[in-house]
């Protein structure tokens, strides 16, 4: 474990190891849903043993740890990632998927994973490891291991695309050129592929609903709904749940009534499949920093220039998906711009409209309730220690979450703050 500076030279190394217990007393504590003035923590071993004021929390024999001017949370989840992926204005798609060799992008993809857990996200679903085959789940075990830092990860292999409909493209078509996804035709295709996933190691399952295969690459719908249904009931049975890219509304509408858990990034959904969406209880991710990334690497200067098409329309389909009450994960498609920019898509939804305590609720409580992670998205007693100390509030300027001061997984120190920014005392 890193030292960490405190005052006197005193660090969290030389704190009793498990099952002795450290004390984090910062300003606040964001406990999942709520903000709470002057509560502790109480970690013991990998777990949080007790929260709240501190004249309550018994901490005898406890390290005590003050954050001065801090708010403590959960350990952030983003449920829409792509560790093996890097920004598209250094390296196109289509060469990331062709000509980079699988070393190379495993090797990047240990370096994304720990620049994510550095800046506070303990947790991401990685949908898609976008042709690097299925080298997520060797990541997640290595991480697992503690052969290199990384958050924990729930990893969904190859996606699952409609044949003829994904890239990349361009190709003579006689010519056999690597997918970024596997492809399927038919129900049948579809629960065989599903349980190959699933052989494999994915945690959930993953399709596309529509992609750009219309005409002028406009985007359609490319799965049935009876296709995506043989891939939900599939997954469903294993105990594994679905996630389906849809930009479009009746891509959207089919993969909803299908069954999917979640959709990723909805563009243009409409009031009328937004209020489908709330009532069959499915998830809305809505990946809005992925969009304004692509934006500007298409030339689009971001404060000097009005906002393109693409952005004002996603921000009337959000609104919309907000006024139907979709429940609103956070979901950034981290790996279309930089690994451990992840805190770009919580700033960029406030900016949106989304209030600063929801965006918090989508990045932890909701998140953990919808990827069925029960033992984290909360500060409560009992449940795993995952937190992040950043210093400010982010209820008052969702910035702070850039100033990520202590970092803790699974009760482990794996970030600390420079000497001086918290104090250690008997």
């Amino acid at each position: 474990m890193i030292t960490l500076l405190v005052t006197a030279a005193l660090s969290l190394s030389a704190l009793p190891a498990a099952p002795g217990a450290i004390l984090l007393a910062p300003d606040r504590v964001f406990d999942g849903e709520v903000v709470h003035e002057g509560w502790v923590v109480l970690v013991r071993g990998e777990r949080i043993a007790a929260v709240g004021p501190a004249s309550r929390v018994a901490a005898g024999g406890a390290r005590v740890v003050t954050l001065a001017g801090m708010t403590l949370l959960p350990g952030l989840i983003d449920a829409h990632s792509h560790v093996f992926l890097h920004p598209y204005d250094e390296t196109s798609w289509d060469d990331q998927v062709l000509r980079e060799p699988l070393s190379l992008r495993t090797a990047r993809a240990t370096v994304h994973a720990q620049r994510t857990l550095m800046a506070g996200f303990t947790t991401l679903r990685d949908l898609g490891t976008e042709g690097a085959l299925d080298a997520d789940v060797g990541l997640k075990q290595a991480i697992e291991q503690g052969i290199v830092p990384g958050p924990r990860l729930l990893v969904s292999t190859r996606a699952i695309v409609a044949t003829g409909s994904y890239g990349p493209k361009g190709f003579r078509p006689d010519m056999a050129v690597p997918q970024g996804a596997d492809e399927v035709s038919g129900a049948d295709e579809m629960i065989r592929t599903t349980r190959r996933q699933i052989r494999r190691g994915a945690d959930w399952v993953k399709l596309y609903a529509d992609y750009r295969w219309g005409p002028a690459g406009a985007a359609r719908p490319t799965f049935s709904i009876e296709e995506m249904r043989a891939a939900v009931d599939t997954a469903h049975a294993s105990g594994r749940l679905v996630a389906a890219h849809a930009t479009t509304a009746e891509g959207m509408r089919r993969a909803v009534l299908a069954g999917v858990d979640t959709i990723e990034h909805g563009d243009d959904g409409t009031p009328e499949v937004f209020r489908l969406m709330a009532r069959r209880k499915v998830a809305l991710c809505p990946t809005v920093a992925a969009g304004d990334a692509v934006e500007q690497y298409r030339g689009w200067k971001k404060g000097a220039q009005p906002e393109p098409a693409r952005i004002a329309a996603k921000r009337r389909s959000l609104r919309a998906a907000l006024a139907a009450r979709v429940v609103l994960c956070n979901g950034s498609d981290v790996g279309v711009f930089a690994h451990g920019d992840n805190a770009r898509e919580l700033e960029l939804l406030v900016d949106y409209g989304v209030s600063p305590v929801d965006v918090l609720r989508a990045a932890t409580s909701v998140n953990a309730r919808v990827l069925r992670l029960p033992e984290l998205g909360a500060v409560r007693a009992g449940l795993l220690a995952d937190l992040v100390a950043v210093q400010g509030n982010p209820l008052r300027d969702m910035k702070a979450l850039r100033a990520v001061r202590l970092v803790m997984k699974g009760g482990v120190v794996v970030r600390e703050p420079a000497a001086g920014a918290a104090r250690a005392r008997p």
